[in-house]
Order: C-alpha cells, then structure tokens, then sequence
C-alpha cells in the first residue's frame, strides 16, 4: 500500500480494536504507527515519514534492530549507529 491508504489500514484496524483518541496523550488500548515507508520522506498533515522522534527511542530502534539490522531512517543514519545514543534509555521485554 501507499503511505496514505496504509496509515489508513492502521487507523481501521485500530479502531476496530476498540481505540479511541479521548485527548492528547490518551491511555491507549491499542497503538499502530507507520514508522517508515520504504525510503520515502513524507511531511503531510497527519503523516510524516520517518517518523517524528523514532531515532530518539530505544523501543522502537532495538525491535528494529531485531528484525531490521541493517535498516536506514532518512535523515538519521542506520539503526545500528543510532542506538548508540539512545543507551541510557532501559526498555524491557514483555
């Protein structure tokens, strides 16, 4: 899918698990992000690509990493190099 229709796929299917968007920051049931998209850069009003403070978080860079070692956020370099800066973050395995 397109980046659109697939932001689009994710919102339904958020929904159809019961999410709701109460207010900023709600508690969430469920949370489904388009994080990137191929090698496109995207600054759309409700979608950018990469997105927006993913290679400032390590629960999102070392599940990349996991599935996608030699992934490349646009703008930001690799996964690998990126997470260097996010080690004093602790994330845990659920």
């Amino acid at each position: 899918l397109a980046p659109r229709a697939l932001l689009e796929a994710l919102l339904s299917i958020e929904a159809e698990g019961g999410r709701t968007r109460d207010f900023h920051r709600a508690p969430r049931t469920m949370d489904l992000d388009l994080l990137l998209h191929d090698d496109i850069v995207l600054d759309e009003p409700g979608l950018q690509l990469p997105h927006p403070r993913m290679h400032e978080r390590a629960f999102v860079l070392q599940p990349l990493a996991e599935i996608a070692p030699t992934a490349t956020i646009p703008g930001h370099g690799s996964v690998q190099s990126l997470l260097a800066g996010v080690a004093d973050q602790s994330i845990e395995r659920c």
